[in-house]
């Protein structure tokens, strides 16, 4: 059995330019993965069953992000190979971290492996893209400036940082916020490059804080540290984060929050850790 990372992501921005006519959004973001992650094992099965030993409550398998990747790859590859599944979740549900979305790309990259298929990665971020429009960035594997639905992925270096995550009593629905009449969708796109990830902001959060008030709650906290560069909320939430230089500050944070509030300290990684080796 091998056991392969599930890293979780930020948004270090999230603007809204535009919606599709078939109802996809368009946006602008900056993606970071962070040293925190899910943990997936798997071990091959020769009678091609594909099988989630680790079921989420609550999650049909069927549904599961894990099993609807190996089921797609299996099926688009004709690969006569199945594989067992074991994930040990770590990134909270319904947080704007990305941890479905990891999983399901982790799934795709692990078996392309131990399937033998060495499917390039464009092939791969075309499957992820049918799963979850979050799951390309994971298997593009670097920090990325996306735009489009979120598939159209440049590679940016991003400095050193730390961040103190704070996960909110509550998950978010995407769907939610997304058809959510107050949110705007005309933020004017930027050009990249330059652009300044500090002068952004989430076209969510706003709409989130007012819908969800322990988010705003946890949110307000994070604002009034000293030493940030940015406190936002990622992706559609649940999830804020607070970001600083060095490991020293968040820690020292991540100490003082308030008794109720729970949370995590990462450091945030240049790329993912399954494609370090590529390098």
């Amino acid at each position: 059995m091998l056991t392969f990372p599930a890293p979780a992501k930020i948004n270090l921005f999230l603007h809204v330019i535009g919606r599709r006519q078939d109802g996809y959004h368009l946006l602008q973001t900056v993606f970071r993965f962070l040293d925190f992650s899910d943990q997936l094992s798997f071990a091959v099965r020769p009678d091609g069953l594909i099988k989630l030993h680790t079921p989420i409550s609550g999650v049909p398998e069927e549904q599961d992000l894990c099993v609807r990747a190996a089921k797609l790859l299996q099926k688009e590859s004709g690969v006569n190979l199945g594989i067992d599944i074991h994930l040990k979740k770590i990134i909270p549900m319904g947080g704007g971290l990305g941890g479905g979305s990891s999983d399901a790309a982790t799934t795709l990259l692990a078996l392309n492996q131990m399937w033998g298929l060495n499917w390039d990665k464009q092939q791969l971020i075309a499957l992820g893209l049918q799963l979850g429009a979050d799951v390309p960035v994971f298997v593009f594997g670097k920090n990325a400036f996306a735009e489009g639905i979120g598939e159209k992925l440049a590679a940016v270096k991003l400095p050193s940082a730390w961040y103190l995550v704070l996960i909110p009593p509550v998950q978010v629905s995407t769907a939610e916020i997304f058809t959510s009449k107050e949110l705007t969708r005309n933020t004017i796109p930027i050009k990249i490059p330059p652009f300044s990830i500090w002068q952004g902001h989430n076209d969510l959060q706003s709409v989130v804080c007012q819908k969800y008030p322990d988010v705003a709650r946890y949110l307000e906290w994070l604002k009034q540290l000293k030493n940030t560069t940015i406190a936002a909320m990622s992706g559609s939430g649940a999830c804020v984060f607070a970001e600083f230089t060095t490991e020293i500050a968040a820690r020292t944070a991540f100490e003082n929050i308030p008794a109720g509030m729970s949370g995590f300290v990462a450091r945030g990684l240049d790329d993912h850790p399954m494609c370090q080796s590529e390098e």
